[in-house]
């Protein structure tokens, strides 16, 4: 399987880490405060939804909007997790992004009461980050470079 997935370039994982830090920060800020989104950034949640439906998309509410979001927030966690997972359990990127969005929620359920924490959260947040996992495998398989094996020859003798 190595072969088929190599391990990403030292660069690759350093910039991961350099981007991934400050992403798991704030979506820690995000999901780990008392404030709701809603609360926080009233104006741009109207301003996308009005938006949408302007372009005739009268189907997304606050609801759907908010799912859509869980989505796109969790699909860097998988890419991350894909790029720093050893890339002989890499399976296991493909579980610690329903691992921490779980741990969120309980988090929410246990210490924010004022924070409504949902399976369909978990549900969504898990979708994001297995779409990540995914779009990593496959930029793996198509622009990854390969190891070379030397090609064994016959020589006369």
């Amino acid at each position: 399987m190595d072969a088929l997935l190599p391990a990403p370039q030292r660069s690759t994982r350093g910039v991961a880490v350099l981007l991934g830090i400050p992403f798991v920060a704030g979506l820690a800020l995000l999901t780990l405060t008392p404030s709701r989104v809603e609360e926080k950034m009233p104006a741009l949640l109207d301003l996308v939804l009005s938006t949408a439906h302007r372009l005739g998309w009268e189907w997304l509410d606050f609801t759907r909007l908010e799912i859509i979001a869980n989505v796109l927030v969790f699909v860097p966690i998988g890419v991350f997790a894909f790029l720093l997972v050893p890339r002989r359990v890499w399976p296991l990127a493909v579980v610690l992004g329903p691992a921490l969005s779980i741990a969120i929620e309980v988090s929410q359920h246990l210490a924010l009461p004022q924070r409504a924490a949902t399976v369909n959260d978990v549900i969504a947040n898990s979708a994001g980050a297995l779409i990540g996992v995914s779009l990593a495998i496959v930029g793996t398989l198509l622009f990854a470079p390969r190891a070379t094996r030397p090609r064994r020859t016959l020589e006369a003798s």
